[in-house]
């Protein structure tokens, strides 16, 4: 996605939603059913990425235990998210149809050292995904700040140029225009541009 230093910015944009309604209380056992599920973990493959024993993450999931801090820690890690993210219930689908559109050249600009970014639909709020449009400035892997990682999915697609998709667990994936990816966001990932000029790309990253 962005570079470290303006990812969480663009996160928070895109989950304001101008209300201070407190969020309703969260069934912990079902949200922990819900995540590992959503992510099409077996309990013996949940409970090995938390580095906790099968036994406790089941009852975990079934309300039989209330588990330790130290517990929930370890399970945000192995789920790739934070320990509050543990007690934000999913989003309720919208009633009704949204509907906005963005004109070439008017999203919102947020620019960084390495990619320049366009925000598309930054006028709606609560959305489920954050689609913007990137200029990539980078050239070397060494201008980033470490690997970028963030909770949810992402997709990239290559508009102009070519780009270098590096990622934590496999080998970089050079990229020109038509070809895209989708990938797990808590998997660190950073992409420079290979072209003589600054590649741009498409990207949607949920955030629901």
């Amino acid at each position: 996605m962005s570079d470290q230093s303006c990812e969480p910015p663009l996160i928070q944009l895109a989950r304001a939603s101008g209300e201070d309604a407190p969020p309703a209380p969260v069934d912990l056992a079902a949200r922990v059913r819900e995540l590992r599920k959503a992510r099409a973990w077996t309990l013996e493959q949940a409970a090995q990425h938390a580095g906790l024993a099968r036994s406790t993450l089941s009852k975990i999931e079934n309300g039989q235990m209330s588990p330790t801090y130290d517990a929930l820690k370890k399970l945000a890690v192995g789920l790739g998210i934070s320990v509050p993210q543990l007690f934000t219930p999913k989003a309720s689908p919208q009633a009704g149809g949204r509907l906005i559109s963005t004109a070439r050249g008017e999203g919102k600009a947020y620019a960084t050292t390495t990619y320049e970014h366009e925000l598309l639909a930054d006028q709606l709020t609560q959305k489920n995904m954050l689609p913007y449009r990137a200029r990539i400035r980078a050239r070397s892997f060494e201008e980033f700040d470490g690997w970028v990682r963030h909770e949810g999915e992402e997709f990239l697609y290559v508009l102009t140029g070519a780009v270098r998709l590096f990622t934590e667990f496999y080998q970089p994936i050079d990229m020109v225009r038509g070809d895209s990816a989708y990938y797990d966001a808590a998997m660190g990932h950073n992409v420079i541009s290979t072209s003589d000029d600054d590649a741009t790309i498409l990207w949607v990253t949920s955030i629901g």
